[in-house]
């Protein structure tokens, strides 16, 4: 071994200064070094060299095994460099085994090796170096480790370990290294500045204090003596924190560096989260809670870090007081709210303290929800839709929209529905049910929040129409006449729309009177919508009908009103028309002949014989407006109350079903009913009544069927009918007066021609006079004769033979008496049995322009004619008499001119005014 002067070392010789050279064996490997020394070994085999070295035979030991080599501590000042020697050597080129050099510093651990080479390199010594860059008062130790193959086959050798104080050729030196202090997370980066000749081969190392090993990431060239090695340690950690040395590595030696630590901060992070003081609905005051950290200090910034919770975003704000405000908040949001500590260096944040997990309030709703419209519209319901509802509108998460809505009920208005319904979270559409058709629908939506409410403008929709509801059953009001209904309704209560139209059917359905047909035809009549009335005329008495009412819209009929209504029953109707004569007639008898009535809407259920005494008017009976004989009065009942009407017989209905005679005062009795003798001194009337009845109603009617005279003395005069009276009479007086006015001509012309004075006053007078009377019974012969015409029209009917005008009276009495007189039957004489002429033709009334052929053959037939003729009555008159004795009546006395009229007193009034001048004598 050769070198420079060394200030410690171990040569291995004999000779050598113990003081210099202090090693020792290791104590926790499995063999020792063997010192040789060759000149005291003879038989020294000849792989090894001489001298005197340490040395391993690794044929000797098991693979793997391990011999330590430990130098002294060294504490050194300057530069020094660490010189050693080795011999690896094997016959067969097998590697013996691996020798490595570590460097500890002291109290620390042994770490990885700094150098270290394998394998055979000749039959001979090489050196090596280390350079070590650590000085006082640090302390370090070399550590030579040799490990055998697994060949186990060579020798390992070391001599002239050497301290030298001048600085190596073969390894560089380091500068000092300083310690590395960054933020946990961060990347720790060594910068190893060395110094020397660096082999191209040269491997540089970071060698960590435990063990690990990292690679440089760079190394530069400063200069051509001078290199700068850069090692970085990705997102450190407090695991990573540790003491680190560069190392460079070479067959020629190795430079290692100081120990420099490695120190990891853990940036700050708060305990607590912060805390709220207040929050509103755009904002958020709070205490950010930072007296209790993990992590490393000092504190250099506070910050506050927010988001919404479920937001992507967050903002991070500066704050230098203990309170902050945060401003800009969306209402009714949920934020996540943390403080950031920082501390120096870089990725001196630490994380996000606790959150304060907080929410704003709720803000009033920008406005109420737009777009309010229909999508569906019907008769009963109203399917609505309006605009979605975002965030912005509603500015609160927890909001509610209800529709309200309201309409008028009843046909007043003074009724109000309404209803507000809550819609369904983001619904916008709805259907409105159960609704009224034809009705205007006042609907709004009104959003509401915590804070706040919004209500928009109310629209107006109109519900469809549908066919109307029914017409109110009690509406129906209806008078029943006996052949029409007046029948009124009422507007249906749920018109449902315009009403455009009213139908009424109706139908007979049931009916009392045989001859009408049920049920009937349907009819159908149709009514304007403003007319909710309607006469139906043309119906029958008695009949029942089924009425039906409905109302129209444009969507159809509505539900149908029935009432039935029944029709009020008529009288019964005679056919008495041509008003027959007496079948036969002796002193206390008349003969009728009896005809059935026909009933009108009921059925005939009794008839009835009434004999009425035929007196002056004033003893007649009153009716007083009552119609035909509704009382029934026997005999005896009208003797004691002095009535002048009894009933003879009542006949039941079914005994009548065909014409049949009935003789009245034959002294039977009929249904209780006596029916005594007439009086011959009496003159009667005989009326015929029938009765319908049906329900409780009863209808009568009664025609006068014959009148019996009262018998008179022997020299009676014939009887004529009053209608061919007048008319005879109105040509006589006409024929009459023609002749007088012959008469005064010729006077006139005789006078004039014998030269005589003619005294024309008293004739003028007289003419004046007759004409007077002439044209009084002219009057009163046209005006019998159209009363007497409407009597016969009317077929005698009980009101027409019931005036009690003496004219009325005095003329029905003629018509029954002339038809005698034309019939050619002379009135029988008191005591006859009976009338020797026929009285049972009716001769046909004869026509005022046939009335004076009619006279001529009266004067020549046989039985008929006038048989005397008289002067005027004038001459035995009393005009003024008869003034006074007519005064305040019409026509009581029929007087004529040209005949002389016998007047006969009444029986037992011989004051009587009214005189009896139906005969001409």
């Amino acid at each position: 071994a050769d070198g420079g002067v060394p200030t410690a070392g171990c040569t291995f010789e004999e000779d050598s200064d113990p003081n210099q050279c202090e090693y020792s064996q290791g104590e926790d490997d499995d063999f020792d070094w063997e010192l040789i020394r060759s000149y005291l070994m003879p038989h020294l085999t000849p792989d090894l060299p001489h001298g005197s070295y340490l040395m391993v035979n690794s044929s000797q030991h098991s693979p793997g095994q391990k011999a330590h080599l430990l130098l002294q501590a060294l504490s050194e000042n300057d530069t020094h460099c660490l010189q050693f020697s080795y011999f690896m050597f094997s016959r067969d080129g097998h590697s013996p085994g691996t020798l490595s050099a570590y460097v500890r510093v002291t109290g620390g651990l042994v770490g990885s090796a700094v150098w270290n080479t394998s394998g055979s390199h000749g039959r001979q010594w090489h050196q090596a170096e280390l350079a070590v860059s650590l000085f006082w008062p640090s302390e370090y130790q070399v550590l030579f480790e040799a490990v055998i193959s697994s060949e186990r086959r060579g020798y390992l050798g070391l001599d002239d370990i050497l301290l030298l104080n001048y600085p190596c050729s073969k390894a560089p030196h380091f500068s000092r290294l300083g310690d590395v202090e960054v933020n946990a997370g961060q990347n720790a980066t060594f910068q190893c500045v060395a110094a020397g000749k660096a082999a191209e081969a040269e491997r540089f190392l970071m060698q960590r204090q435990s063990g690990e090993v990292v690679p440089a990431a760079s190394v530069k060239h400063i200069s051509h003596r001078r290199f700068l090695a850069t090692f970085q340690l990705d997102a450190v950690s407090k695991v990573e924190q540790d003491l680190y040395r560069c190392v460079t590595q070479s067959a020629r030696g190795a430079g290692v560096s100081n120990f420099a630590e490695l120190i990891v901060k853990e940036p700050p992070t708060p305990i607590a989260p912060p805390q709220l003081l207040r929050a509103g609905s755009t904002y958020l005051i709070i205490q950010l809670n930072t007296n209790s950290i993990i992590g490393d200090g000092p504190i250099v910034r506070k910050e506050i870090e927010y988001r919404m919770t479920s937001g992507p975003w967050a903002e991070v704000h500066a704050v230098n007081m203990q309170t902050y405000k945060l401003w800009h908040l969306d209402p009714d949001t949920e934020y996540e709210i943390s403080v950031l500590l920082t501390r120096p260096g870089e990725g001196g944040t630490g994380k996000p303290g606790p959150p304060l997990i907080s929410r704003t309030k709720c803000a009033e709703p920008m406005r109420a929800p737009k777009g309010l419209a229909f999508s569906e519209i019907q008769s009963r319901q109203l399917t609505l839709q309006w605009e979605p509802l975002g965030y912005n509108l509603t500015r609160c998460h927890t909001y509610t929209v209800s529709l309200c809505y309201r309409y008028f009920v009843g046909s007043g208005h003074n009724q109000t529905f309404q209803e507000c319904v809550k819609m369904e979270r983001n619904a916008n559409r709805y259907t409105i049910k159960n609704l009224l058709p034809y009705k205007n629908i006042h609907v709004k939506l009104i959003l509401s929040n915590p804070e706040g409410r919004k209500e928009g403008k109310e629209v107006i929709f109109q519900t469809d129409e549908d066919v109307p509801g029914g017409i109110a059953s009690e509406s129906l009001t209806f008078t029943p006449l006996e052949d029409m209904i007046f029948l009124k309704w009422e507007e249906p209560v749920e018109p449902n729309g315009l009403i455009t139209q009213y139908e009424i059917s109706y139908q007979s359905i049931e009916s009392s009177d045989p001859a009408v047909n049920v049920p009937g035809p349907r009819r159908t009549v149709s009514k304007l919508r403003n007319e909710t009335y309607h006469v139906f005329s043309n119906l029958h008495p008695g009949t029942t009908y089924l009425f039906s009412v409905r109302a129209r819209t444009g969507k159809g009929f509505g539900q149908t009103a029935l009432t039935e209504i029944t029709t009020n029953i008529s009288a019964p109707t005679f056919d008495y028309g041509d008003m027959p004569s007496p079948l036969s007639e002796s002193e206390s008898t008349i003969t009728v002949l009896l005809r059935p009535a026909q009933g009108r809407g009921a059925p005939i259920s009794t008839y009835q014989v009434i004999v009425e005494e035929d007196r002056p008017k004033k003893l007649k009976r009153e009716l007083g407006g009552q119609e035909c004989f509704p009382v029934p009065l026997t005999f005896d009942d009208a003797v004691s109350r002095g009535s002048v009407h009894y009933f003879g017989a009542e006949l039941p209905a079914s005994s009548l079903t065909e014409a049949k005679p009935f003789t009245v005062g034959d002294n039977q009795t009929y249904s209780g009913y006596w029916n005594p003798p007439l009086e011959p001194k009496k003159a009667y009337l005989i009326y015929f009544q029938a009765m319908s009845n049906l329900k409780g109603e009863t209808r009568l009617n009664c025609v006068r069927i014959a009148r019996k005279a009262a018998c008179k003395e022997s020299k009676r005069p014939l009887e004529v009918s009053q209608h061919s009276e007048e008319m005879g009479l109105i040509l006589g007086i006409c024929a009459g007066g023609l002749i007088i006015l012959i008469i005064l001509l010729g006077a006139i012309i005789v006078a004039i021609r014998k030269g005589k004075p003619v005294n024309m006053t008293k004739a003028t007078i007289n003419y004046r006079h007759e004409k007077t009377h002439m044209m009084s019974a002219i009057d009163r012969s046209f005006t019998d004769q159209s009363t007497l015409q409407e009597d016969e029209r009317l077929g005698l009917s009980f009101m027409d033979t019931h005036g009690y005008g003496n004219r009325g009276d005095q003329r029905s009495s003629v018509v029954n008496e002339s038809s005698s007189l034309l019939g050619g039957s002379p009135r029988r004489q008191c005591g006859r049995k009976g009338s020797p002429y026929h009285t049972g033709q009716l001769h046909p009334a004869v026509r005022v322009a046939d009335l004076l052929q009619h006279i001529n053959q009266m004067k020549t037939a046989e039985g008929y004619g006038f048989k005397q003729e008289y002067e005027s009555f004038f001459e035995g008159w009393d005009a003024s008499k008869k003034k006074d004795k007519t005064k305040g009546r019409q026509d009581h006395v029929s007087t004529y001119d040209r005949h002389r009229v016998k007047l006969h007193p009444l029986l037992g009034d011989p004051n009587s005014d009214y005189i009896n001048a139906n005969y001409i004598d």
